[in-house]
C-alpha cells in the first residue's frame, strides 16, 4: 500500500521531534515535508534542529530542507507541533488551502466546529469537520494532562456516572518544551503554576466527554477542579485524582471497569494504538514516571492506588507520557483513526 505523504509543522520543537521519531517506519504515513521558523528555513533538518530524542534522527529526514511557515505544501496531511503563539493563524491557513491539520496546539480545541478527539472515547466527534468552512480541516488532540484524566474518567462515567472531580497534577518539565523551565527554578523545587493549564483541563474534559449534537458538542455537566504543578521529572505527568459517582461502586468494580476499557483503535488494531489503553497497577508505590511511563510504548494511562476517598467516592494516581500519548502520539492515533473511518479516502 502506498503511504500517505505528510508534513510536520513546528518540526524542530520537542513535539515536532517526537512526531518524526514516532513516524519513522510508520505503515501508513511517510514524512515528506518539514516546516519551522524562518530561523531554520533553508537548512538541512540535521543542521536546524537541537535533537533531544532517545534515538538518532532518521537518515532521510536529517537530509530534508526545512521550509518556512509561509511555504506552500504538497502533503495533504499535516501534523502540527507549532507553538500556540503562531499555530492559530497558520493552521487555519493550511486548512483553508485544503490540508487536513492534526494539531497538538491549543488554539482551536474549543472551537465549536473543531473535533477534540481521543479515539477510544469520542470518534463520532470527527463528524464536526463536515461543518468547517473550506476544503481542508482541523482536528485537535487534548492538552497533555487532559488526555490521561479524560481516558480514566470516560469508562468510569459510562459505568457509574461522574458528578465531580478533583485533580492535582505533577507535570514533567518536557511539557514546557525546550529549553523549558530554567534549571535554577525547577531543580529541587516544585512550581505550583502552569499558565492556562487548569482551565484547559476543566474545559477540555467536558468537551471530550460531551455529546455530539449535529454541529457542536454539548459539554458534559460534571464539575472539575484542577490544580497544576511543575515538578523536576523529565517525562511523565502524574495526577492525584478523586472522583464522585452518581451510582455506588466498589474498588474492584472500579478496577475492572478501567481494565475493560477499549475503543475503536483497539478493535481495528491501529498501528499506534496500545493494546491496553488503561493499565491498572496493584503495587502500593506505583505508578512511577521513571519505571512506568513507557508501558505500551507510552500510549497508555497507568493507574494505581485505587481506594475509597473520605470526601468524594474514590481516589487514585494516574500517570501518562506527556509528549507521546499526551502530544505527538495522540495526533498520530487520531490520524490513523480518521483514515480507518474513511475520512481520508
Amino acid at each position: 500500500m502506498k503511504k500517505i505523504q505528510i508534513g510536520v509543522l513546528g518540526a524542530t520543537g520537542i513535539v515536532g521531534q517526537k512526531f518524526i521519531r514516532l513516524l519513522e517506519d510508520h505503515p501508513l504515513f511517510s514524512v515528506s515535508e518539514l516546516v519551522a521558523s524562518e530561523r531554520s528555513a533553508g537548512k538541512k533538518y540535521a543542521e536546524a534542529v537541537a535533537w533531544k530524542q532517545e534515538t538518532p534522527i532518521p537518515t532521510d529526514v536529517a537530509r530534508m530542507i526545512v521550509k518556512p511557515l509561509s511555504a506552500e505544501l504538497s502533503s495533504s496531511l499535516l501534523f502540527s507541533g507549532l507553538d500556540s503563539s503562531v499555530a492559530g493563524d497558520a493552521e487555519a491557513a493550511y486548512a483553508a488551502a485544503g490540508h487536513t491539520v492534526l494539531s497538538n496546539s491549543s488554539n482551536h480545541r474549543m472551537d465549536s466546529d473543531v473535533p477534540l478527539i481521543i479515539p477510544e472515547i469520542n470518534p463520532d466527534h470527527f463528524e464536526l469537520v463536515k461543518h468547517q468552512q473550506g476544503p481542508g480541516a482541523i482536528i485537535t488532540n487534548s492538552n497533555c494532562s487532559t488526555m490521561f484524566l479524560a481516558m480514566v474518567l470516560a469508562p468510569l462515567d459510562r459505568r457509574f456516572g461522574v458528578e465531580a472531580v478533583q485533580v492535582t497534577t505533577m507535570q514533567a518539565i518536557s511539557g514546557a518544551g525546550y529549553p523549558g523551565v530554567a534549571s535554577m527554578d525547577i531543580l529541587g523545587n516544585v512550581i505550583p503554576y502552569i499558565r492556562n493549564e487548569e482551565e484547559k483541563m476543566e474545559e477540555e474534559v467536558a468537551k471530550i466527554l460531551g455529546k455530539l449534537d449535529d454541529d457542536h458538542v454539548e459539554a458534559h455537566p460534571m464539575t472539575i477542579s484542577a490544580q497544576c504543578n511543575r515538578v523536576p521529572v523529565l517525562d511523565g505527568h502524574m495526577q492525584a485524582l478523586s472522583v464522585k459517582f452518581a451510582e455506588s461502586a466498589t474498588v474492584d468494580e472500579v478496577k475492572l471497569t478501567l481494565l475493560a476499557f477499549e475503543g475503536l483503535p483497539q478493535e481495528r488494531a491501529l498501528p499506534t494504538a496500545p493494546q491496553r489503553p488503561i493499565i491498572v497497577m496493584e503495587q502500593p508505590d506505583r505508578p512511577q514516571p521513571a519505571r512506568d511511563v513507557w508501558l505500551e510504548n507510552g500510549m497508555s494511562a497507568v493507574v494505581g492506588r485505587i481506594r475509597p476517598c473520605n470526601i468524594l467516592d474514590f481516589k487514585m494516581i494516574v500517570l501518562g507520557h506527556n509528549t507521546v500519548r499526551g502530544a505527538a502520539g495522540a495526533a498520530i492515533l487520531n490520524a490513523e483513526t480518521y483514515h480507518a473511518l474513511g475520512y481520508l479516502s
